[in-house]
């Protein structure tokens, strides 16, 4: 006799409540209150205890309702349900994920079954509708129903008071909110990724629900602001398990079999704040004789291909990263710390196995005669900084970088300067943009944005890496063995076009051949050293240019003047990095960790991949440096600050700020009293009642009305403009609404000093007239000459003297609207044609 008392249990043989609990706990689908009668033989008033008892199981929380009426353990899942296909398990087997899981707790483990024959075999971020079927040891296999597509689309925002969702991306459009039972156990004020529920509403049928699937953290928490870019992006963040285990079970490479290079000071040269070193360089003048004033530099890689095997775990989940991601409080690498920081890390006076290239270049920088690949041991000298290598250039060495000097750092920049001479005469694309650095501290707070100096020592570790990168794709080529080439094609003839029509406006003149040339776009930028729009005409001419990508498919490298180039240099946070030291491995017979069988046949898609992948972190980190400049800015609105106008729009201006490089936006309805017209050929905003123009490249004077660091947006209000493009000095006109401009209505404005001075001159007529008995001023006679049909066409180019008598003076615009009964027009309302 079961001992568990229930409201109305009757008497006889029942299940006890641990019997119940089971029965649904281990059921491999939701049970119903039928089966349950059947399964324990309940007859009568014993199905009403039976309906009592599993209420009562359910304020306990030991079991759950399910779909149409069942009963199903807690954390189970319905027995048709979609589902997301998420990854890959080590045997191969695709796993996924409930598609509207919304527990703290993990999800169980869904098996995903082989599709039938004639069925496209899933993927992840696939969803599909799929039969449940629930195993003892909780996981459950799943069968596909039928396919749904992509992933479910998601919003990220913060949960506000009364189940709003503001959505931290400035482009979501419509409203967004949280039924109660959507929240979980989020709270107002976290941050929130959520899935847009299924609706039938039409298009704006009011606010677009959502549920809540994973809580991120507070919005006050300053390490916030990069996880908005993280799941705004799907950067993955952790590793599989497999992974990590690769990871830390690697060891030291053995010397056997490696070239030694322990003796050779090779140095390595990184930022003050940079935590993995995977480049190492040397120089010292050739002293072959065929050779006078050459040198041979070596050029030492971490051997990431030793400890990631095509294939592995490590593999798998650096091909999925494709590249490192950088933000300014964390960095999302593309392989464990284990790996990147440690044993891939060439840190000082440690034994490091690497892939390394010697060359030799003559005097003026150009190679002599093949390059020399090897896998060796290595051992850096000192771990140096750029500003510790240009102080010790400049005269101002250290205990660490003096007996450094002559032996180490004065043949690196002998052959950096011959590397220049080559990089002049190839006539590269060498863009003067200022970097932005934001500056946080151990709290992730922002303490200030910088511009990042670019010194010498910054070119010559490039200008070493180029050289290397170039080395590897001509020995690839000279095996005939697969590359992975860094292809970038000359720019757009469209936008090249464009662009020179923008720069006659500054009086300046870029070639007119059909595609301009790297010499073309150098003369330009020789131009305009020095000049205050140097830095807004750089940027244009960088949005001129295509985007590089990946490709097994050499096109050359525009910007860099190259036939062929492929990167090397970093294969601790480039996926394509690695490709090349595999290949290079398999061409050059230096091991057996190189490409896998069949993978040279991959680099098509991977190259793809790839591409996609690095536009997607530079995108989130682009966005994550917006919102950080935004939540700096945030105590200064109200505040003025001078910057120069970067972009003009039909809905309004882009300023750059000149103190901290960032941009804010000046909607178009902000601007003074009147309607304005984009002209996109020369990036202009022009006022068709006043004249009134703006224009890329104009300085101005701005206040900061807004920065929200939560979408990164920052407006902006036009105070004044200083300068024009061109360098003018604009007449002394007041920015705010009705003031004069530069049009066909200028002098009429001007009568009456402006409009509004005018509209009172009229007033106190007006009211002298009332006094001595006259009619008003706007009723009095005026002589007018009617002009001849020539006298109109004389006047085409004039809107002002030619349609008056010669001795009429023009009237002056009254500010005060006419009393027609239909509502005032907006300030920047379109005037009706």
């Amino acid at each position: 006799m079961a001992q568990d008392k229930a409201k109305g249990k009757p008497a006889g043989e029942l299940p006890s409540r641990a019997q119940l609990v089971h029965y649904i706990e281990t059921s491999e689908t939701p049970v119903d209150k039928r089966e349950l009668v059947r399964a324990f033989g309940l007859k009568g008033a014993q199905r009403a205890w039976l309906k009592d008892m599993l209420r009562e199981l359910e304020d306990e929380g030991r079991v759950e309702r399910g779909e149409k009426r069942t009963w199903q353990a807690v954390g189970a899942l319905p027995e048709v349900t979609v589902i997301e296909v998420k990854d890959r398990d080590a045997d191969g087997e695709l796993l996924g994920r409930p598609a509207s899981w919304r527990r703290a707790a993990e999800p169980p483990r869904i098996f995903i079954q082989p599709e039938r024959g004639g069925h496209p075999t899933l993927e992840p971020g696939m969803r599909v509708l799929a039969r449940l079927k629930r195993e003892p040891d909780g996981t459950y296999d799943a069968r596909t129903i039928r396919v749904l597509g992509g992933p479910a689309k998601r919003v990220l925002g913060i949960i506000e008071p009364g189940g709003v969702l503001r959505p931290t991306d400035k482009r979501a459009k419509g409203e967004f909110v949280l039924r109660k039972g959507d929240l979980g156990d989020a709270q107002v004020g976290e941050f929130v990724l959520c899935r847009i529920k299924p609706s039938h509403k039409r298009a704006g049928g009011g606010p677009t629900e959502v549920l809540v699937e994973e809580r991120l953290g507070h919005v006050d928490s300053p390490r916030a602001i990069s996880l908005i870019a993280i799941h705004e992006h799907d950067i993955p963040t952790d590793f599989p398990d497999q992974a990590i285990d690769q990871a830390n079970q690697a060891k030291a490479v053995s010397p056997a079999g490696r070239t030694d290079l322990r003796d050779t000071p090779l140095i390595t040269i990184d930022g003050a704040d940079a935590k993995d070193f995977d480049d190492a360089v040397f120089a010292q003048p050739d002293t072959a004789e065929d050779n006078p004033d050459g040198y041979r530099i070596i050029v030492a890689i971490a051997d990431v291909a030793h400890y990631v095997r095509s294939g592995s775990a490590l593999d798998k989940t650096a091909y999925q990263r494709g590249n490192s991601v950088y933000f300014p409080d964390r960095v999302v690498p593309m392989l464990p710390e284990g790996l990147s920081n440690g044993w891939c890390s060439l840190r000082p006076h440690e034994d490091r196995g690497c892939l390394a290239v010697e060359m030799r270049i003559d005097r003026d920088g150009h190679f002599k005669g093949k390059h020399r690949f090897m896998r060796a041991i290595m051992r850096s000298s000192a771990r140096l900084t750029y500003e510790q290598v240009q102080a010790a250039k400049d005269g101002q060495w250290s205990d660490i970088t003096g007996p450094l000097l002559e032996p180490v750092i004065e043949p690196l920049y002998g052959a950096f300067h011959a590397l220049m001479r080559n990089r002049q005469q190839r006539g590269t694309l060498d863009l003067d943009l200022p970097e932005k650095q934001v500056v946080v501290n151990d709290k992730g707070e922002v303490t200030g944005i910088e511009s990042r100096e670019r010194l010498d020592a910054h070119r010559l570790i490039e200008e070493f890496m180029i050289a290397a990168n170039v080395a590897a794709a001509q020995t690839l080529e000279r095996k005939q063995a697969a590359c992975m080439y860094r292809v970038h094609t000359p720019p757009d003839e469209d936008k090249v076009d464009a662009l020179r029509e923008t720069l006659k406006t500054y009086g300046i003149n870029l070639a007119k051949d059909r595609s301009a040339s790297q010499e073309a776009f150098g003369r330009v930028l020789e131009q305009v050293k020095g000049r205050a729009e140097a830095p807004m005409l750089n940027e244009l001419i960088l949005r001129c240019q295509s985007q590089a990508y990946y490709s097994p498919d050499n096109e050359g490298h525009f910007g860099l003047a190259l036939d062929r180039y492929a990167h090397f240099t970093s294969p601790i946070r480039r996926y394509a990095d690695l490709l090349v030291h595999r290949s290079l491995i398999d061409a050059l017979g230096l091991g057996e960790d190189g490409l896998r069988p069949g993978e040279a046949e991959q680099f098509d898609e991977i190259g793809e991949h790839i591409s996609v992948t690095e536009r997607r972190a530079q995108k989130a980190e682009f966005d994550a440096i917006d919102r950080f400049t935004a939540a700096f800015l945030k105590e200064h609105v109200g505040a003025q600050f001078q910057g120069r106008v970067g972009g003009v729009t039909r809905f309004g201006l882009f300023v750059t700020l000149s103190e901290t490089g960032a941009d804010g936006l000046v909607p178009i309805n902000t601007l003074p009293n009147d309607f304005y017209k984009h002209d996109a050929s020369t990036h202009r905003l022009i006022g068709e009642r006043w004249g009134r123009v703006y224009r890329l490249g104009d300085k101005v004077r701005v206040r900061l009305t807004e920065a929200d660091p939560i979408t990164g947006g920052i407006v902006l209000e036009m105070v004044e403009v200083i300068a024009t493009a061109s360098g003018e000095k604009p007449e002394d006109e007041p920015v705010t609404p009705g003031g004069p401009g530069k049009g066909p209505r200028r002098h009429a404005a001007r009568t009456g000093k402006t409009a509004r001075a005018a509209d009172k001159k009229n007033k106190a007529a007006s009211k002298k007239a009332k006094k001595t008995g006259g009619p008003p001023p706007s009723t009095q006679p005026a002589a007018k000459k009617t002009p001849s049909k020539a006298a109109k066409s004389q006047s085409a180019g004039s809107q002002g003297a030619a349609s008056q008598g010669a001795g009429d003076k023009p009237k002056a615009r009254s500010a005060k609207p006419k009393k027609t009964g239909k509502a005032p027009r907006k300030p920047n309302a379109k005037p009706k044609t």
